[in-house]
């Protein structure tokens, strides 16, 4: 259990104490869990920023040392420190325990006369001889006061306003670094929420799909089976069967696709390959559809490290694409062309219908389909598919026209 958890299941504190901690609790102590290591940091690193705007604050200041604490219900915990070691201490040993609810900055050139801190050990002796004292909230944004920002000396010191003021402006920049830690861990976390997700995803499309497969492709045979009997080839029943079919055959392909979307992206193995290899396959795997249209594919050739399997995949559903959704009476024309810098870019350049701009994201995602007249039948996984590719190698897919008309899909593929 965490250091935090366990304060919260006490019934000692006020409402606005719990209220405090709750939010601390969010926080989670920059560093986890508390042990018995001299600084109480088991596996806590200071940032070099908080470091940083205590070293600033004991230059403001003209004082000795510096720290910045985190003060839960019963502990206050240095998690930054200059000119003394980073410690725990008791809350009731704490100095700023006393004032960092407060809301204001507590300056003070010698603590021993404030009756607040005459019999703190840190002043009497007892831990310290702390005199001069400057103590500044370090307040969330909820409005929780999670610590404080603390600069001292053994020798009484005035702090004037000017230096108040720099205080006030280094604790808030404190909290701003807590802030961006908070955000940070909360973005990893909800990633990897979002990653155990599309991962439990598809391993049910995949499981789903597969389960669909056998049946589907039962219902194909018998279909074609029956349209070939010559009783039903002489009666009304071919025309039903023949529509069986054919929205089965669509159907399979559909679950054929959603199982390939499920398989792809994820862990990718890269190795140094042509593209003119790559689309040596696409081309004979996409011979039917480009012999049926006289679509011209050109290609640029180009020495690219990927994933071989993968990013033919992409190439064939780009330029399938480029072939199907070709201007109408005007032969496809397709160029697929690559450049190779600091990151690999790889084009594919058609001719064709082209996307209208507010529809170029919207196609990226799985199943969604444009639904336009003259289009032909589709499942809107292709392009899903190759977002899902480029999102494994560390890139992206960009859809833009081609000037003249058309669409430039822009491909992404990480670092050479």
């Amino acid at each position: 259990m965490s250091l935090l958890s366990s304060r919260l299941s006490t019934d000692e504190s006020p409402p606005e104490e719990l209220a405090r901690l709750a939010v601390l609790q969010d926080y989670r102590l920059p560093y986890g869990d508390v042990d018995a290591s001299p600084a109480g940091t088991a596996d806590y690193a200071t940032p070099p920023e908080l470091l940083d705007l205590v070293k600033l604050a004991v230059r403001v200041s003209g004082l000795d040392a510096g720290v910045i604490n985190i003060i839960t219900a019963d502990q206050q915990h240095q998690i930054a420190a200059v000119g003394v070691d980073a410690a725990v201490c008791s809350r009731d040993d704490s100095m700023c325990s006393r004032v960092f609810t407060s809301g204001a900055i507590t300056a003070l050139a010698d603590a021993s006369r404030d009756p607040r801190f005459a019999d703190n050990p840190f002043v009497n002796g007892g831990i310290a001889h702390v005199r001069s004292y400057a103590s500044v909230p370090l307040v969330a944004e909820h409005g929780a006061a999670l610590g404080t920002l603390c600069v001292f000396s053994p020798t009484v010191r005035t702090i004037d306003q000017d230096q108040r003021e720099g205080l006030e402006i280094l604790a808030r920049q404190v909290v701003e670094v807590l802030e961006l830690q908070l955000r940070t861990r909360q973005l990893v976390e909800a990633l990897e929420v979002v990653r155990r997700s599309n991962e439990d995803l598809a391993g049910f499309a995949a499981r789903v799909s597969h389960d669909l497969r056998n049946p589907l492709t039962a219902i194909l045979g018998y279909a074609e089976l029956s349209e070939q009997d010559d009783d039903v080839a002489a009666g009304p029943a071919a025309r039903y069967f023949s529509i069986i079919r054919g929205s089965a055959s669509r159907m399979l392909s559909t679950v054929e696709e959603v199982l390939e979307f499920s398989r792809i992206g994820g862990r990718i193995s890269r190795r140094t390959v042509s593209l003119t290899t790559m689309m040596d396959a696409v081309l004979q795997d996409v011979l039917p559809l480009s012999s049926a249209c006289d679509a011209v594919v050109t290609v640029q050739d180009a020495e690219l490290n990927v994933d071989h399997a993968q990013v033919t995949a992409l190439l064939q559903n780009l330029v399938a694409n480029g072939i199907k959704y070709s201007t109408p009476g005007s032969p496809p024309r397709i160029e697929v062309v690559a450049t190779v810098g600091q990151t690999q870019l790889l084009r594919v350049i058609d001719h064709g219908r082209g996307i209208a701009p507010a529809d170029r994201q919207r196609v990226l995602e799985p199943l969604v389909r444009l639904h336009r007249d003259g289009d032909p039948a589709g499942s809107g996984i292709g392009l899903a598919t190759c977002a899902r590719i480029a999102a494994a190698h560390g890139g992206s897919i960009g859809l833009t026209e081609t000037p003249g008309g058309g669409i430039t899909a822009t491909v992404d593929l990480g670092p050479a």
